[in-house]
């Protein structure tokens, strides 16, 4: 299979994964928390897997180098998998607030800047794994890492954002003059 297929074919099935998973925090008012959270890291098993072979498949790494690749690549995922976690939890509330009639200027608020936060923190991540790339492999290693990380996450985010509910604020005050 083209490298390029199967990257796309990893994509759409992460991207499925997680809009599967918002729709169901979107119906379920009263999720057990246990079930949530157990579904969810099966899926980010699942996603994860498919990940690791679209990486295999870009890199088409060496034995030495897979030696160096993949510890550096598990300690990203661990660190990566924290920000994911912060980011469900963002996605949680806002449903909640969302389907509560709860969602108001100073909760929205608050939600944007860790939403922000939180693309940030993922975006640090990327710069410090993709120097830690370089220095290990290369400069190019780092930046087919890069380039499969950043597609992967387009995805999840227009899985993210298809699901989503919309922000809708009522009536908008009148413009000042």
């Amino acid at each position: 299979m083209n490298p390029s297929h199967h990257l796309l074919s990893c994509l759409i099935a992460g991207t499925l994964l997680v809009a599967g998973q918002l729709t169901q925090a979107q119906q379920s008012t009263t999720p057990g928390p246990d079930d949530a959270q157990t579904y969810f890291e099966m899926l980010r098993s699942d996603f994860n897997a498919s990940k690791i072979r679209a990486i295999n498949e870009v890199m088409k790494l060496t034995g030495p180098e897979a030696e160096i690749f993949w510890p550096i690549y598990r300690d990203y995922e661990n660190k990566l998998a924290a920000i994911g976690d912060r980011k469900l939890a963002l996605i949680r509330q806002f449903v909640a607030h969302h389907q509560n009639g709860t969602l108001n200027d100073r909760n929205a608020g608050t939600l944007a800047k860790q939403w922000l936060k939180n693309s940030r923190q993922r975006l640090d991540l990327w710069t410090q794994y993709h120097k830690k790339i370089t220095k290990a492999l290369s400069a190019m290693r780092a930046a087919q890492f890069l380039q499969v990380e950043h597609q992967m996450a387009l995805f999840v985010d227009i899985a993210i954002a298809s699901e989503m509910p919309e922000v809708s604020a009522g009536p908008l005050p009148a413009p000042s003059k």
